[in-house]
């Protein structure tokens, strides 16, 4: 199988080299391409990928992109490491992808479906087109206030100004930017669903921080981060190697 990979980081292409040689020898890399220009540039001369792997965020735009300049006809699984809102527009088109780090079970998963069901003609593109409306519609919402009881009281909270959520011995709560500590009778899981992905981030399993609330961050061991905020926190809050890239891409958004 002849495969392409757009992806701009080396470390994370050279990972996915050896998943696919692991799972199969016979899979051939044809090319790696690291930007949307240069992927216009192949894919507008070149379509002998068999299977594209293809990651969102690339250094210079967002890989869709790559579609209003070019029509591709090849199965593309796509690789992302936060979008959540990319990933329903997936969901919803029928678009496989992969969450980073890469697991090489799902990535066997994965190459198995495209080689059983081959993409049908004009498909991929009817798809990539609607995911494009749907990432670019701002008909999404979020939650912008969270009543919660407090004592006798049930207190609006502004999202916008709670510095973070994070989870305490089971329970989850939201201190705000005045350094106030409330209880929110919600899962993590539900409130970061309810969020604005370019706000708030869900840096690791405990904690949901907003951009604003961010310090500083320092180098950690083993290509981790530390994110230092404020208020600050009596939890170290730890970025893993595995999502230190794309968190430090949320902050440069």
């Amino acid at each position: 199988m002849k495969v392409v990979l757009v992806e701009d980081e080396i470390a994370a292409s050279e990972h996915l080299t050896f998943l696919l040689n692991s799972i199969n020898p016979d899979i051939k890399i044809l090319r790696v391409l690291d930007s949307v220009k240069s992927a216009i540039e192949y894919f507008s001369t070149s379509q002998e990928a068999e299977l594209i792997f293809m990651d969102i965020h690339l250094a210079d735009g967002i890989s869709f992109e790559i579609f209003e300049r070019v029509q591709i006809e090849t199965p593309i699984i796509f690789t992302t490491a936060y979008d959540q809102y990319a990933i329903k527009a997936f969901k919803v088109n029928s678009i496989d992808y992969l969450l980073k780090p890469i697991d090489e079970d799902e990535l066997f998963g994965a190459v198995q479906k495209f080689k059983n069901k081959p993409n049908e003609e004009g498909a991929l593109n009817n798809q990539i087109h609607g995911m494009l409306q749907l990432l670019q519609s701002k008909t999404k919402s979020y939650k912008t206030t969270y009543l919660i009881h407090h004592r006798d009281e049930l207190i609006p909270v502004k999202t916008e100004g709670i510095a973070y959520f994070y989870i305490d011995t089971g329970v989850v709560k939201a201190v705000t930017t005045e350094n106030k500590t409330y209880i929110v009778d919600k899962k993590l899981e539900d409130i970061e669903e309810e969020l604005n992905p370019e706000i708030f981030n869900r840096v690791n399993r405990q904690f949901i921080i907003h951009k604003n609330a961010i310090e500083n961050i320092k180098q950690y061991f083993n290509g981790k981060l530390i994110v230092n905020i404020n208020p600050v926190s009596k939890e170290r809050i730890v970025v893993s190697k595995a999502k230190a890239t794309s968190f430090k891409k949320w902050i440069d958004l």
